[in-house]
């Protein structure tokens, strides 16, 4: 690994692709945006993306970089793909890292955001002198990277890591993969606001925000309220952060981490963190105890995409 270059990150979203220049350090020293959904045809993307990459690289006088990083949904790291992503304008199989690696010239790699995130903070962040750590990142859906020995683990389909469609509950919510009871439909953004509901139906918490309409509840609602003592919301981060520790303990027993690092929107809810490492350490097996760390990545929230597809560029 040469983590003495620059590298390119870009992080491809449903609505726009981000693009950044990404010192050895883990600056972002210049950035450009396509609007994704402007692009139909699939070589055009790839063409002007390159051609943006040529122009930025050529504007800061970077003659030679480690390689381009790409973060996707749907992505498969093994075969440089994009499967079907729902929100993304083009159908089927995308071979992606491999269009932008013959028409840029630059080694290109391109995997998940969870797996992204997980590469940024051994790159970037919290890990870097680590070998072995777990990268949760929570939000719209609940995603992870599991490093072990230093590598992100794939497995034999290289969709190895999914701890978000691990089952908590097996007679539980209906979750998106057409499984019941997933972590991710009680830890992500929209779990969480079903846990508010759940736990409103037993009528044991008192909040004015029953007053209002389903829709207009949401997690910095929630966070907002249980900052003023709102019993109903401080329960439901309570709750949500117990079954985040179970989750996470659990992970412990599989594959032994050094840290395991927490990402995303709904940290920002008061009390959430503390709950879920109160419930972790409950619920860590005793051989465990005092060799794994709970702790915050590392990365800056508003840079974190970018970072991690940049990190991409190290991968082996």
């Amino acid at each position: 690994m040469n983590n003495k270059l620059y590298s390119v990150g870009v992080d491809i979203g449903g609505t726009n692709t981000d693009v950044g220049l990404v010192t050895p350090s883990g600056e972002i020293v210049d950035s450009f945006r396509l609007s994704t959904q402007d692009y139909s045809d699939i070589g055009l993307y790839v063409a002007d993306l390159c051609d943006g990459i040529d122009k930025m690289l050529e504007e800061n006088d970077i003659k030679l970089v480690a390689g381009i990083g790409i973060g996707a949904p749907n992505a498969h790291f093994p075969t440089g793909s994009i499967d079907n992503a729902p929100n993304l304008p083009w159908n089927g199989k995308i071979f992606l890292a491999d269009m932008v690696a013959r028409h840029s010239g630059h080694k290109t790699k391109l995997d998940n955001d969870a797996n992204a995130a997980a590469y940024g903070e051994m790159i970037y962040g919290g890990a870097q002198k680590m070998l072995n750590f777990i990268m949760l990142t929570l939000g719209t859906g609940v995603g992870s990277g599991i490093v072990v020995d230093g590598k992100v683990v794939y497995g034999s389909t290289g969709f190895a890591g999914e701890l978000g469609h691990a089952i908590l509950f097996p007679d539980g919510r209906p979750c998106t993969c057409g499984r019941r009871g997933c972590l991710e439909e009680y830890a992500s953004a929209r779990g969480i606001i079903r846990n508010f509901w759940q736990l409103a139906d037993e009528k044991r918490y008192h909040s004015p925000l029953l007053q209002m309409k389903k829709e207009e509840i949401g997690c910095r609602l929630i966070g907002k309220h249980a900052e003023q003592g709102d019993e109903l919301c401080c329960e439901t981060i309570r709750h949500t952060g117990n079954l985040l520790g179970i989750a996470l303990a659990n992970a412990v027993a599989f594959s032994s981490p050094e840290a395991i690092f927490l990402m995303g929107g709904p940290l920002n809810m008061p009390g959430l963190f503390e709950a879920i490492k109160s419930s972790f350490e409950q619920h860590l097996l005793t051989s465990y105890h005092d060799t794994v760390t709970l702790q915050r990545s590392l990365l800056p929230a508003n840079k974190v995409a970018i970072l991690g597809a940049a990190s991409l560029a190290f991968a082996i």
